[in-house]
């Protein structure tokens, strides 16, 4: 007996120090967000393939949560805001719903529109889940990139506009009346790129024959009793998408434009873009902002999804929180940092890539005059004579490797710089020529992934080899960290012709030092005051540098996180407004010490 209950202590301290040396792993996601994308029908006449999720209106409906995206064929149902389960529609628009709106009215009826003729009826619906819709009788006119809103009092408004010419307008309906239009009807706001330079239109805020962005893409929130309309510009293709936002006292306004604008911006890293979106409150209270994000490698058109925790401040002003906004975040259900950058960083950034075959690998960014710069890479190889791909690391989703084939034969290996502790990967296909079109069925992304310490020795941590999860742009979490210096995807099977991957990134922790300070930070702002140049001394072993900006010390709401270089120019300032910029450096051990605050008149 006494030996039995030896036995039976030894087995309880075994499994509690087990228990104790199993790391807690926070509930994480990471932009661009996971979800099956639906395959465009537009550009489908060029044989043109490739998926696209824009323009998301998403609602809070009975504690739950339902997303509702361009040309997507039917929407999606959440109860977490950050796992996705499509649900088809019994009766939908024959072209799939554009730039949708949806809103929640006192919990008991969704209402929905978006008929990309820019016309159509307004649907409704007090069963979401099930797919079952109803057209209200009568037929609502100048829907295009439309926000219905329905105010405390049931008085009902229909903000529209997508143009580079045209301003932000509103009509009044009549919910209790058929939707009707009741005769009130005004122009809102419009463009002012004369003031506001990220309004300007083109990548990087620049083209050289364009002069007038696209203001589109309106929403409106009601907050602490104002509402704030909120619009985006200059265009959906181009890293500077965002969102900013006029404030008024009354839905039909007049709306006062907010001085810390752009509230929703992302113009550097991985996936640029924060715009045409739409801000949620959660139903713990915390807001947050869905939006677009620019992938545009097979299309102009070729969009994701983002989302960011949004605020108000002291004063009012609307922010949304995009610091290192492609990289792992605290998923919703964090009790204090919820939608943050969770400290994990990127361990792959210019690590050495080796593939199986390779049909295909292209170098591709937008140009300043709203086209593409393509460059086809030649075939390289190491000395074991191993194909090289250099675009799988290179933190742009617009450059492509293609394999030979999409079998089990194909296969990516990373060797990073160092050693690091693993937690996730996002593993981001590439389209090439899949021809697919529309929302099919049954599509799954089917692999394994291997990690090894020397490059000989392989372990498996995650197996998706019989899973049936469509994943264009997989997020995995391991259940445990692990020290890694190689990665290897191994193919099983995935949607299209031929395995193709735009990028495969490792988020962690390194073992190394973390950057020292920034030294020598210069601003230096333009004749033209939309423009700022800055420049500063390279950091040592730096992948990169975080530019803060904002209109206080404290309100530093903006960001811009660029690679390798220490110089940088930007042309999103609003001319008449005094800001103040910071500095910090980052590497795959973590970020440094933000530099001084330097205030620019």
């Amino acid at each position: 007996m006494n030996r039995i209950k030896y036995l039976l202590a030894v087995v309880v301290l075994s499994i509690c120090a087990t228990s104790r040396a199993q790391e807690i792993i926070p509930n994480t996601y990471c932009n661009p967000l996971d979800i099956d994308y639906t395959y465009m029908v537009y550009n489908s006449a060029r044989n043109i393939s490739y998926r696209s999720g824009a323009d998301p209106a998403v609602v809070e409906f009975r504690d739950e949560y339902y997303m509702f995206v361009t040309r997507s064929f039917g929407y999606w149902h959440s109860t977490d805001l950050v796992n996705w389960e499509f649900i088809e529609p019994e009766k939908w628009f024959f072209e799939g719903s554009n730039a949708p709106t949806a809103f929640n009215y006192k919990d008991s009826v969704i209402y929905f529109a978006g008929d990309p003729a820019g016309y159509g009826s307004i649907l409704y619906t007090v069963n979401p889940k099930s797919g079952k819709w109803k057209p209200t009788a009568s037929i609502t006119n100048n829907i295009q990139d439309s926000e219905l809103f329905i105010d405390d009092d049931g008085k009902t408004y229909l903000y529209w506009g997508s143009s580079n010419v045209h301003p932000i307008r509103v009509k009044m309906l009549n919910k209790d009346d058929r939707f009707l239009e009741t005769g009130v009807q005004k122009d809102l706001i419009n463009l002012d790129e004369e003031k506001h330079g990220w309004e300007r239109f083109g990548e990087n805020n620049f083209h050289p024959t364009l002069k007038v962005g696209y203001m589109e893409g309106a929403s409106m929130t009601k907050h602490n009793g104002k509402y704030y309309l909120q619009y985006a510009a200059p265009g959906t293709q181009f890293n500077v998408y965002g969102d900013g936002a006029y404030v008024g006292d009354s839905p039909l306004g007049p709306f006062e434009y907010m001085k810390n604008n752009p509230m929703s911006f992302k113009p550097g890293g991985f996936t640029n873009g924060a715009g045409h979106g739409i801000t949620m409150q959660q139903t713990n209270g915390q807001y947050w902002h869905f939006a677009t994000m620019a992938l545009a490698s097979n299309s102009h058109w070729e969009r994701r999804l983002c989302l960011f925790p949004t605020y108000f401040d002291e004063e009012g002003l609307m922010y949304s929180n995009t610091h290192y906004g492609d990289y792992p975040r605290f998923a919703p259900d964090h009790p204090a940092k919820a939608g943050q950058h969770n400290g994990w960083m990127l361990l792959s950034y210019r690590g050495k890539a080796t593939v199986s075959s390779s049909q295909l690998q292209i170098r591709k960014s937008t140009s300043t005059d709203d086209e593409y710069d393509i460059t086809e890479m030649p075939l390289e190889k190491d000395a074991e004579g191993r194909i090289l791909s250099k675009v799988l690391t290179d933190e742009s989703p617009k450059s492509f490797w293609v394999a030979e084939a999409n079998d089990a034969n194909q296969w990516v290996e990373i060797e990073m710089h160092s050693p690091g502790k693993v937690y996730a990967l996002q593993l981001n296909y590439h389209d090439h020529n899949t021809g697919i079109y529309t929302r099919v069925d049954g599509l799954r992304h089917r692999f394994t992934i291997e990690i090894s310490e020397d490059g000989e020795k392989w372990e498996t941590v995650v197996d998706r080899s019989d899973s049936y999860k469509d994943a264009p742009n997989a997020y995995i979490v391991l259940d445990q960290p692990v020290r890694a210096k190689y990665i290897r995807y191994n193919n099983v099977k995935v949607p299209g012709n031929n395995l193709g991957l735009s990028e495969v990134r490792v988020f962690g922790k390194g073992y190394g030092e973390k950057p020292s300070e920034v030294k020598g930070f210069e601003v230096n702002r333009q004749e033209d005051r939309r423009d700022v140049a800055f420049s500063w001394k390279p950091v040592k072993a730096a992948q990169g540098y975080n530019i803060r900006w904002g209109i206080a010390p404290d309100k530093l709401y903006q960001s811009w996180l660029i690679y390798d270089v220490n110089e940088h120019f930007m042309r999103n300032l609003d001319r008449d407004t005094k800001y103040y910029f910071t500095i910090e450096a980052f590497n795959e051990n973590g970020i440094s010490e933000k530099s001084e605050i330097v205030e620019v008149r």
